[in-house]
C-alpha cells in the first residue's frame, strides 16, 4: 500500500512504541489504516501522525484512554474544548492538593505545631436535620457534599432557617476500618418533615474537648493529633464519636485557607467549662 508507513516507521515518527501502538489498536483508539490479511502487518498513513501526537500529549497529561477517545470522537470543536477544559481543571485541582500536601509535610519536618487552644465544653441536646449512613472513606467527599446539599435544600424548601453551622458525628469505625457510620446534620429550631434521606434527629448531650482547625482538611490530622494528645495526657477520654462542626466551610467560601473546622473529642464531665491550652 503506497504512501503508508510500517508500524516501526510510524513508531519512530510519533515516539510511540510498537507495543503502545498495538494497545491503542486493541482498544480502538488509533486503528491502523491497513492490516495485511496474510501477515497481520499494520500500516499507518501520514495523516495519522498528528492524531498520534495529540494522543501522546493527552497521555502526558494523564488523561485516561477512554476520555482521549471521547475527545477524538467529539462532534465539534466546542464539545472537544469542554472535554479538554474539564480534564485540565481536574489536573489543577490535583496540583493544588499536591502543593498543600507538600506544604503540610514541610511544616511537620520543621517541628511540632504551635500551641493550640483547647476548650472543655458541655453540649446540650440539639434538634437537627440529619442524614445518616455507613460510608466508605474512599466515598467520603462525594457522599458528604451530596448529603450536606440535600440537607440545605430540604430546610430551604420547608422554610426552616438553620440554627447554626452544620456538622458531623463520626463513629470510631470510620477511622479504624475506613468504613463506618456518619451523621451529617444542620441544627434547626423546628424539626423538618422527613423527605428523602433527611430526618429529624435529637443529638444527645455530650462533653467535649474542642479545638478549631484552620484551613484545608489536607492536614486536619495535625489538629486531631493535638486534641487527642491533650486528652490522653490528662486521661479524660471516653468512648464515643468525634463531632465536627464546620464554622466556615465549602458552602461559605471556595478559599480553603478561610475554612474553620471545630473538632470535638469526647471526654468525661469536668468541673467547669474553662478555657485550656496545650
Amino acid at each position: 500500500m503506497t504512501g503508508t508507513l510500517t508500524i516501526g516507521t510510524f513508531a519512530r515518527a510519533t515516539h510511540l512504541s510498537v507495543k503502545t501502538l498495538h494497545h491503542y489498536h486493541h482498544v480502538g483508539l488509533l486503528v491502523p489504516a491497513d492490516i495485511d490479511s496474510a501477515t497481520g502487518y499494520r500500516r499507518y498513513t501520514p495523516e495519522q501522525i498528528p492524531v498520534a501526537q495529540v494522543i501522546r500529549r493527552f497521555r502526558d497529561l494523564d488523561m485516561p484512554l477512554d476520555e482521549i477517545g471521547t475527545v477524538l470522537r467529539a462532534p465539534d470543536a466546542d464539545t472537544r474544548a469542554e472535554l479538554i477544559a474539564s480534564h485540565l481543571a481536574r489536573l489543577e485541582h490535583e496540583l493544588a492538593q499536591t502543593q498543600a500536601a507538600v506544604a503540610s509535610l514541610r511544616e511537620l519536618l520543621e517541628g511540632p505545631p504551635a500551641s493550640m487552644p483547647i476548650d472543655h465544653r458541655s453540649e446540650p441536646p440539639a434538634t437537627v436535620a440529619a442524614i445518616e449512613a455507613a460510608v466508605e472513606l474512599a466515598d467520603l467527599a462525594p457522599w458528604f457534599d451530596g448529603a450536606m446539599g440535600e440537607l440545605r435544600a430540604t430546610l430551604a424548601a420547608q422554610g426552616i432557617e438553620p440554627a447554626g453551622p452544620g456538622g458531623a458525628v463520626v463513629a470510631d469505625a470510620f477511622f479504624t476500618d475506613e468504613h463506618g457510620e456518619l451523621t451529617v446534620y444542620v441544627p434547626c429550631v423546628t424539626p423538618p418533615r422527613p423527605v428523602g434521606r433527611v430526618t429529624a434527629k435529637l443529638l444527645p448531650p455530650t462533653e467535649l474537648a474542642v479545638t478549631v482547625h484552620h484551613g484545608s482538611h489536607t492536614d486536619i490530622d495535625r489538629s486531631y493529633g493535638a486534641v487527642a494528645s491533650y486528652v490522653a495526657e490528662r486521661a479524660i477520654g471516653v468512648d464515643g464519636p468525634v463531632r465536627e462542626r464546620y464554622l466556615v466551610g465549602r458552602y461559605d467560601t471556595t478559599d480553603e485557607r478561610q475554612w474553620r473546622t471545630e473538632i470535638g473529642w469526647p471526654i468525661f464531665r469536668t468541673a467547669s467549662a474553662s478555657r485550656r491550652s496545650l
